[in-house]
C-alpha cells in the first residue's frame, strides 16, 4: 500500500522551488473512487469525481495558472489551447470520467477563475456570446476503443496473448503457492461479509483472489456503515498487501519481459509525448494519461521507482498522479535551442487530499533526482514499446489493427529494445486514423469497379469497331498499374 509515512521526501515542497524552467510534462493518473470492478457495471462514484476534479485543480495551480510555482513556459493560464495538451483515455466509462473530471480541474469553467471575457464573442450586430455554463470550456479528450491500435499505449495488457501467458505463470511460483496455503484461514473470516456476492463461495476466498476480495471489501468500507464495524483498519490493511504482492508480480517481473508489456507501451507513450515536446519546441506542453492500475504497476517496476521507495510495490491509491516534468535548471524566456540543456525529474503526489504533496523521486536505480533528457532517453529505450507493429508482435497479437504489423516466421523477440525498432505513430495521432482507413478502402474499391468498368467499355468498343471493319481488330489498350491509395499512407 502506497503511504509514504516513512519514506525520506526528496523534494516534495512546492515552495523550495529554485530558479528553473518547466517546458512540458506528462502525466499518468489512477482514477478516483468506484464501486466494485466485480460487478460488470460498477461506475465512478461523486467521490471518484471529486477526487479526480481536485487532482486536475492541483496540477493546475501547480503548472498552468498565472503565479503557478512550476509554470509552465507559455501554457495558457486560463483558456484551453487545443496545440498545448494532450489527454488520452480507454474507451470506458471510469477511465474516461475519471480524465474529464480531471481536465475540468485543469480548465475550469471560465467564470469560475474571473476570465469569462476569454469566452465571449462579439458579432457584427453587436450580440455577445459565451460558451454554455458561463464559460464550460470543452477540452478534447481522445477516447480510445479496444478496436483501435491507439488503445495499445495505454491498455498494452489488453488483447495480448504474451502478455496473459507471462502474467499466469506468477500462479505456478513458490512464492504465490505459498501464500495462497498461509492465508486461507485469513481469508476465511471474511465469509459473513462477502457470502452475498452473487457467484462467491467459500473456496473462492483464497489469495488467488487477491485483488478482488480486497476490492469488494475496500469498496465496501468506504460506502456500507456494516462493513465498516466488521473489518478492522489492520485486517483491511493485510488485505490492501496481499493485493499489492499479487498486482504487482501479476503486472511486472525484472526477468520476463513479456509480464511487462503493458508498462512497456505505456513508458512508450510518456517518451514520444515528452519527444513530441522536444520537437515542437514546446509548443506541446501538457500530456495526460488515464491507464489501468497494472499498467501503471508496470511502470513502476520498470522505471525503478520500487529502488526509491518500497511503496512503490504497492496500489496507487485513488486519484495518485505520476508525473514526468521536462525542464532547464535555468531560468529561460523560450524553449532551448541546445538539448543538453534539458533534464527530465519525476514527481509523485500520492491522492488526491489537499495535504498531499509532490514528492520527488530519482529513476531507474539512480541516488539524483533529476537526469538528463539524453540519459533519460537511453534509459526508456531500453524496454519501451515504441510503435504499433512492435506491440503486436511482442503479444503475438491477434487484434484486426495488428495483421499490416505481422511478421513472417517468429514474432519480434520480447526482449528487442525499441531503439532498434522503426518508430511508428505515436499517440499524438500521427497515424492513419480508423475513419481514414474506412475511407480509403472505400476509394480503393471504387476504383477496382472503374477500371473493370473501362476495360469492358474498351473491349466492347473495339469488337464494335471489328464488326464495322474500322481499323485491324488492334489490342485492348492495357490499364495502368497504380499503386494502391494506402501504399501512401505511412505509419509515422
Amino acid at each position: 500500500m502506497m503511504l509514504f509515512n516513512s519514506i525520506n521526501v526528496l523534494s516534495a515542497s512546492l515552495a523550495v522551488v529554485v530558479a528553473e524552467t518547466i517546458h512540458g510534462v506528462a502525466l499518468v493518473n489512477r482514477h478516483g473512487d468506484r464501486t466494485s470492478k466485480h460487478y460488470s457495471d460498477y461506475q465512478l462514484t461523486n467521490l471518484g469525481y471529486r477526487q479526480s476534479f481536485d487532482a486536475g485543480s492541483f496540477f493546475r495551480s501547480t503548472y498552468v495558472a498565472n503565479g503557478a510555482p512550476k509554470k509552465i513556459l507559455g501554457m495558457s493560464p486560463d483558456a484551453y489551447a487545443y496545440t498545448q495538451l494532450y489527454a488520452a483515455a480507454p474507451d470506458q466509462q471510469i477511465l474516461m470520467k475519471t480524465t474529464t473530471a480531471f481536465l475540468q480541474g485543469v480548465y475550469p469553467p471560465l467564470s469560475d477563475i474571473n476570465a469569462l471575457s476569454l469566452g465571449t464573442e462579439t458579432i457584427n450586430n453587436g450580440s455577445t456570446y459565451t460558451t454554455a455554463a458561463n464559460g464550460f470550456q470543452y477540452i478534447f479528450l481522445r477516447g480510445r476503443q479496444a478496436t483501435s491500435p491507439d488503445t495499445m499505449w495505454i491498455k498494452g495488457d489488453e488483447l495480448c496473448p504474451a502478455f496473459t501467458n507471462a502474467s499466469a505463470t506468477f500462479k505456478q511460483t513458490p512464492q504465490f503457492l505459498t501464500l495462497v496455503e498461509k492465508t486461507k484461514t485469513f481469508y476465511t473470516q471474511f465469509w459473513s461479509i462477502l457470502q452475498n456476492v452473487y457467484d462467491y463461495t467459500q473456496k473462492d476466498l483464497t489469495f488467488a483472489k487477491a485483488y478482488d476480495i480486497f476490492d469488494l471489501i475496500n469498496v465496501a468500507s468506504i460506502h456500507n456503515k456494516t462493513v465498516t464495524s466488521n473489518v478492522t483498519s489492520d485486517e483491511l490493511f493485510q488485505l490492501r498487501t496481499l493485493a499489492d504482492i499479487a498486482e504487482f508480480n501479476s503486472n511486472f517481473n525484472a526477468s520476463q519481459s513479456n509480464r511487462n508489456i503493458g508498462g512497456r507501451a505505456l513508458a512508450g507513450a510518456i517518451y514520444m509525448q515528452l519527444n513530441q515536446t522536444l520537437s515542437s519546441k514546446g509548443a506541446l506542453k501538457f500530456s495526460v494519461f488515464t491507464p489501468s492500475y497494472n499498467n501503471i504497476l508496470s511502470l513502476f517496476g520498470l522505471t525503478k521507482l520500487t529502488s526509491a521507495s518500497s511503496d512503490f510495490y504497492g496500489l496507487p491509491p485513488y486519484a495518485s498522479t505520476l508525473a514526468f516534468e521536462l525542464f532547464t535548471p535555468t531560468t529561460m524566456s523560450s524553449f532551448p535551442t541546445n538539448l543538453d540543456d534539458l533534464s527530465i525529474r519525476a514527481v509523485f503526489r500520492n491522492g488526491s487530499d489537499g495535504g498531499a504533496p509532490l514528492v520527488t523521486f530519482p529513476l531507474f536505480g539512480g541516488s539524483s533526482t533529476s537526469m538528463s533528457w539524453k540519459d533519460f532517453s537511453a534509459e526508456m529505450l531500453k524496454f519501451s514499446i515504441t510503435s504499433t507493429g512492435q506491440w503486436c508482435n511482442t503479444c503475438n497479437s491477434t487484434a484486426t489493427f495488428c495483421s499490416p504489423y505481422v511478421t513472417s516466421g517468429a514474432a519480434v523477440a520480447a526482449g528487442t529494445s525499441a531503439a532498434s525498432t522503426s518508430a511508428a505513430a505515436a499517440p499524438s495521432e500521427k497515424g492513419m486514423s480508423n475513419a481514414v482507413a474506412g475511407v480509403i478502402g472505400a476509394m480503393v474499391t471504387l476504383g477496382v469497379f472503374l477500371v473493370v468498368g473501362m476495360v469492358f467499355f474498351l473491349m466492347r468498343r473495339s469488337m464494335g469497331r471489328k464488326n464495322r471493319g474500322v481499323g485491324n481488330g488492334s489490342a485492348v489498350p492495357g490499364t495502368e498499374k497504380r499503386p494502391s491509395l494506402t501504399s501512401s499512407v505511412n505509419e509515422v
